[in-house]
C-alpha cells in the first residue's frame, strides 16, 4: 500500500493563509493538497527565551544577528507554528513534488524562501506565481514555474536585519533617556517625525483676518453671486496674501479690509448699479486617474469609505484570496491588455461608445521606488464582476471596496471630461465717497462627462469642490448692465495647516520615498499603537512624548529621521533586490561606517551626550513679569517636560498635569499658565459641616484625591481621603462632590442573612458588595443613587467574569456589516470597548464614546480581528511570576492619551 500510495501521490502546494488555500483548493480540484503557512513560519527570535540554547552565550544573540560574522541572521520557529510546521511535513512525505505558491513580492519570496529551508525536501521544488486568484491564473502558474529569487530573498533579509539593527540599538537610547518601552524604527520614526513637523507648525501659526463683501446681482432677469476683489483699483486681501505669522507678506499689496469698513462699504454698495466689463470663457478637459495601486487605494478608501489604511489592507486581502481582486501590494498602475479590453467593454455597454477613448489609455508609476512587478489593482479575471454580484457574495467592507476599485478601473479607461468655465468682472461705485469697486463671478459647466460618469475622486480638503461640480452663470456680455442687491459684510480668518489623516500621511510617505506600499498600513497602526500618534476625529495628533522622541532623533541621530537618507536607504534595497548591489558591503557600511559613523558608533559616541531633561521639554515661552515680584527670566520659563510617567507642565518649582486630550497646539502659553494656575493642588474646597474639619483636594502618587482635615502627628490614625471619579476634574470639583466621594464607601442596609451591603469605588470601577459576593455598577453615579432594594436585585443576577453581573451595554449602534451581528458599546475593566459579541475591540485615544459612530465602530472591530487572536504566553508567564512574587505597583503622571502598547521592541517589517 504505500507503494501505491508513493506513485498515486499528489502535488503538495502551500500557501500563506487559510483563505487562499481555501480559494486555490477548489480551482485546481482534488489533483493538488493546498496547504497555508500561516503567515511566516520563521523570524528573528522576538525575545531570550527564544535564542537556541546553544547560542545563548554568544555576545550577539540578543540581536539575533552576527554582525561580526557577515550579518548572519538567527532564524527560529515560533512556537506557536511548530504545529503547523509538522503538518507540512507530514503532507510533505507524501508528496510527489512541492510547489510554492507565496505572494510575488519580497515578503512572499521570503516566505517560500523560509519554507524550503525550514521543510527541506527530497522532491522537486516549483515556484508558482500568479497576482489574482482565477482558474485561468493558477493554471497558467502550475505550466509557467519558475525558480526561487535569491534577490528579492537577499532584499528582503537585508531589510528585516536593518530593522532589527535599528530598533534593538536605538529603543534602549529612548528608554534610558525618554521613558521606558518606547521603541525606534526605521519608517516609523520617520512616519512620527513628519506628523510632528505639522503640528509644530500650528504651534507656530498665527491667525490673520480680512473682511470681503458678497451678494447677489441681477441681471436681464437672472441672479448670480459674485465677491468684491478690488477696490479704487487695489486689490482685497485673501487668505494667500497672508504668512504663518498673521501678517501680510511684505510683496503683497493688497488692501485689508476690517469689519467697520466693510461693513460700511457693503451699505454704500446694496442697491447700486454695475456694469460687466469683461467675459472670459475657457474650455477645460480632465482626464481620468489611473487605476489603484496601494497607495492611493489606501488614501481614497480614506477619503471616501473613511476606512483606516489597515482596514483598507485588511479588506482588500480578503478580496484577493476569495479571487475578486489582483493582488492588492503594489506600485504599478498598468493594466494588462485583458483588463484593458475588459474595462473598455464594460465603459462601452453602460455609458455608450463616445464614453470610450480611440485608444486604450496606458498608465505609468510616477512614485519614486516604483517597483512594476504587479498589475495595478483591479477587478479580478478576464471579465469583471460587478459590484452587485459581488455584494451579494461579500461582507458590506468588501462589497463598498470592490465598487470602489471596480468605479476606479472602469473611469481609468473612459474619455477625458470636458466644459468650460467663465470668468465675469463688474464694476460700480459706492454711495458717498464713490469708490470703485470691482466684483468678481465665476462659473464652471460640465459639457461632456466622459469618466466623470462613473468616478468622481475624493479629496484631502472637505471644503474643496468635487471634480464633478458645477456652478452655472447667466450669459452676460461687456456692457451689460447688473444691480447689486442687499450686500454682506464677512469675517474671514487664515487656517492652520491640516493635520495629517491617515491618507494624507500614506500620501506624503510615498512622495518621500519613505517605507514601501504594503508597510504604510503597518506603519500608521504601530505609531498609534506605541503612543506616538493619537487621533481626533480623522486627524492624526502626535503626543509629547513623540515630540521628545523626535527632538531626541533629530538633534543627536539626525540621518536617522532625515527624509532623504531614509528614502535612499529604500534606493539602496531596490538595488539589491534588481541584483545591482550585495546586501553585506551595505549592511557592513550601515552598521559599522565607512568614511562616517555607523549605526554603531553613533549610539555609542552619542550616548552620553544626551542630556534627559533638554530633550524631555518642550518650551511654550516666557510667562510675563509680575508687577512687584522679583523673578529672573529664567524661573519665568513655562516648559512641557516628558517624565518618565507622562507630560506636565513646569515653570520654576510648580507644576500641573495637562489634562488627557490636549492636543500640543492647543497648549498655548495662555492655556499652560491657567493650568499652572489653577487649584490642581493643595487646595481648600470648604469645610465639613458635621466636623467641622477643612475639606481638601490634593495631589498625590495615584492622581487627584480629597481629605478630610490635616493628619495629625501625634496620632498615628491616618484623615479619610477618597480618589476623584474618573468623570471628576480638579479644576472643577466642588465641596458638595468631595463630601460625596468622602461618604464611600456607603453602607446601604443588610441583606435577609444579616449582612451588610456596602457601594464602593474600587480599582477597577464602581461596585457593590455583600460578604463575598460582588457585583459591578453600571455607571459611577450609581455610587450614590443606588437603594438597598436595587443593590439586592443585582446581587442575585448570575456572577460572570471577573465578578460582574450582566450589565446593559451602554449603547446599541447596529448591525456589523461585516458579521452581521449587533454591536454593543460596553465599558469593561479598561475602559469602554465595542463588541459584536464574539471580537472585543478598546476604544482609541481621541474616539469619544458619545458620539461613537458604527461606522468607527467597525473599523475598530475590523482592526482588532485583523491583528488575530490574543497572545496567551505573555499572561501565563505573568502569572507564574505573579504567584511567586508580589508585583510591584507602578504610577504615572496624567498623559496625553495613547493606544495600550504592544512589544517593548519596535521594528518595522
Amino acid at each position: 500500500m504505500r507503494i501505491l500510495s508513493a506513485t498515486m501521490s499528489k502535488p503538495l502546494v502551500i500557501v500563506e493563509s487559510p483563505a487562499k488555500a481555501k480559494t486555490i483548493s477548489a480551482l485546481l480540484g482534488g489533483s493538488f493538497v493546498v496547504e497555508s503557512s500561516i503567515g511566516h513560519i520563521r523570524d528573528l527570535p522576538r525575545n531570550a527565551a527564544e535564542v537556541p540554547a546553544s547560542h545563548r552565550g554568544e555576545p550577539w544573540a540578543r540581536l539575533g544577528v552576527d554582525v561580526e560574522n557577515g550579518f548572519k541572521p538567527l532564524y527560529v520557529v515560533a512556537p506557536e507554528k511548530k504545529s503547523q510546521v509538522q503538518k507540512l511535513r507530514s503532507l510533505l512525505k507524501e508528496a510527489r513534488e512541492l510547489y510554492l505558491a507565496t505572494d510575488e513580492d519580497r515578503e512572499g519570496e521570503s516566505i517560500a524562501w523560509h519554507l524550503l529551508e525550514v521543510l527541506a525536501p527530497r522532491v522537486p521544488v516549483r515556484r508558482m506565481v500568479f497576482h489574482e486568484i482565477t482558474r485561468t491564473a493558477i493554471e497558467r502558474a502550475v505550466r509557467e514555474t519558475r525558480e526561487l529569487d535569491r534577490r528579492l530573498v537577499d532584499a528582503q533579509e537585508t531589510r528585516r536585519i536593518i530593522d532589527r539593527l535599528y530598533g534593538y540599538e536605538v529603543s534602549p537610547v529612548l528608554w534610558r533617556k525618554v521613558m521606558p518601552r518606547l521603541s525606534a524604527g526605521r519608517v516609523q520614526s520617520v512616519a512620527t517625525r513628519i506628523v510632528v513637523e505639522r503640528e509644530k507648525e500650528r504651534m507656530r501659526f498665527r491667525s490673520g483676518t480680512w473682511w470681503g463683501i458678497t451678494g447677489a446681482f441681477q441681471s436681464a432677469g437672472s441672479t448670480f453671486s459674485a465677491a468684491l476683489v478690488s477696490l479704487d483699483n487695489q486689490k482685497l486681501a485673501t487668505g494667500r496674501d497672508f504668512d504663518s505669522s498673521g501678517r501680510v507678506a511684505s510683496r503683497s499689496q493688497v488692501l485689508v479690509l476690517d469689519e467697520a469698513r466693510a461693513t460700511d462699504l457693503a451699505e454704500r454698495l446694496s442697491g447700486q448699479n454695475f456694469d460687466v466689463t469683461s467675459v472670459e470663457e475657457k474650455p477645460f478637459r480632465r482626464s481620468p486617474h489611473p487605476p489603484f495601486m496601494t497607495s492611493t487605494l489606501q488614501q481614497e478608501a480614506g477619503r471616501k469609505l473613511h476606512f483606516s489604511s489597515q482596514r483598507t489592507m485588511s479588506v482588500a486581502q480578503r478580496l484577493y484570496e476569495a479571487g475578486y481582486i489582483t493582488y492588492m501590494r503594489t506600485d504599478s498602475v498598468e493594466l494588462s491588455e485583458v483588463a484593458v479590453k475588459a474595462a473598455r467593454e464594460v465603459a462601452r455597454s453602460l455609458y455608450g461608445p463616445e464614453y470610450v477613448p480611440d485608444r486604450p489609455r496606458k498608465y505609468s508609476s510616477k512614485v519614486r521606488n516604483a517597483q512594476e512587478a504587479h498589475e495595478a489593482i483591479r477587478p479580478a479575471g478576464e471579465t469583471f464582476r460587478s459590484p452587485s454580484e459581488v455584494a451579494a457574495l461579500t461582507s458590506s467592507d468588501e462589497a463598498r471596496l470592490y465598487e470602489l476599485i471596480w468605479k476606479r478601473t472602469i473611469a481609468s479607461q473612459m474619455a477625458d471630461a470636458t466644459g468650460t468655465t467663465a470668468s465675469v468682472k463688474l464694476e460700480g461705485r459706492a454711495r458717498e465717497a464713490s469708490e470703485l469697486a470691482v466684483f468678481s463671478a465665476s462659473g464652471r459647466v460640465v459639457r461632456f462627462p466622459g469618466f466623470l460618469a462613473a468616478y468622481v475622486a475624493g479629496a484631502d480638503d472637505p471644503d474643496a469642490p468635487a471634480e464633478d461640480a458645477e456652478a452655472h452663470l447667466p450669459s452676460l456680455s461687456v456692457g451689460q448692465a447688473a444691480e447689486a442687491g442687499q450686500l454682506e459684510a464677512a469675517g474671514h480668518s487664515t487656517q492652520p495647516p491640516a493635520r495629517y489623516t491617515e491618507a494624507s500621511l500614506v500620501k506624503a510617505l510615498e512622495e518621500l520615498g519613505v517605507g514601501r506600499p504594503s508597510t504604510y498600513a503597518s506603519i500608521i497602526a504601530t505609531v498609534q499603537d506605541r503612543g506616538y500618534v493619537w487621533r481626533k476625529g480623522s486627524a492624526l495628533v502626535p503626543s509629547f512624548v513623540a515630540f521628545a522622541v523626535v527632538g531626541l532623533l533629530e538633534q543627536h541621530f539626525p540621518d536617522l529621521v532625515d527624509y532623504g537618507f531614509t528614502a535612499a536607504m529604500e534606493d539602496q534595497l531596490d538595488a539589491i533586490a534588481s541584483g545591482r548591489e550585495d546586501s553585506l558591503p551595505y549592511l557592513r557600511q550601515f552598521y559599522f561606517g565607512n568614511g562616517r559613523a555607523g549605526l554603531k558608533s553613533a549610539v555609542g559616541e552619542h550616548l552620553a551626550d544626551i542630556d534627559p531633561r533638554e530633550v524631555n521639554s518642550i518650551e511654550l515661552g516666557e510667562a510675563p513679569e509680575q508687577e512687584g515680584a522679583s523673578q529672573e527670566p529664567g524661573d519665568r520659563r513655562v516648559v512641557v517636560r516628558v517624565g518618565r510617567y507622562g507630560p506636565y507642565l513646569q515653570m520654576a518649582d510648580q507644576r500641573a498635569p495637562i489634562p488627557d486630550g490636549t492636543a500640543p497646539d492647543e497648549l498655548t502659553l495662555q492655556r499652560a499658565l491657567e493650568l499652572l494656575a489653577a487649584p490642581a493642588g493643595d487646595r481648600v474646597l470648604g469645610e465639613d459641616p458635621a466636623t467641622a474639619k477643612p475639606v481638601l483636594l490634593r495631589s498625590g502618587r495615584f492622581g487627584p484625591y480629597v481629605q478630610l482635615g490635616e493628619a495629625d502627628a501625634d496620632s498615628k490614625a491616618r484623615p479619610p481621603t477618597s480618589s476623584l471619579l474618573r468623570s471628576m476634574l480638579p479644576e472643577e470639583l466642588s465641596l458638595e462632590q468631595a463630601l460625596q466621594l468622602l461618604s464611600l464607601p456607603r453602607t446601604l442596609g443588610k441583606t435577609p442573612e444579616g449582612e451588610d451591603v456596602i457601594v464602593a469605588n474600587g480599582r477597577f470601577g464602581p461596585y457593590v458588595k455583600a460578604g463575598t459576593e460582588t457585583r459591578s455598577l453600571d455607571s459611577e453615579d450609581q455610587l450614590f443613587s443606588l437603594g438597598l432594594e436595587e443593590a439586592l436585585v443585582l446581587l442575585a443576577q448570575p456572577k460572570t467574569r471577573r465578578g460582574r453581573a450582566a450589565a446593559a451595554p451602554l449603547r446599541e449602534l447596529g448591525e456589523d456589516p461585516d458579521t452581521a451581528r449587533p454591536i454593543v458599546l460596553r465599558s469593561g475593566r479598561f475602559g469602554p470597548y465595542v463588541t459584536d459579541g464574539e471580537t472585543n475591540a478598546s476604544l482609541r485615544s481621541g474616539d469619544d464614546p458619545d458620539s461613537l459612530s458604527l461606522e468607527r465602530a467597525t473599523e475598530l472591530l475590523a482592526a482588532r480581528r485583523a491583528a488575530g487572536p490574543a497572545k496567551k504566553g505573555r499572561r501565563a508567564a505573568s502569572a507564574k511570576t505573579s504567584s511567586a512574587k508580589p508585583a510591584t505597583k507602578k504610577t504615572r503622571a496624567p498623559a496625553a492619551p495613547r493606544s495600550r502598547r504592544r512589544s517593548t521592541k519596535g521594528e518595522e517589517g
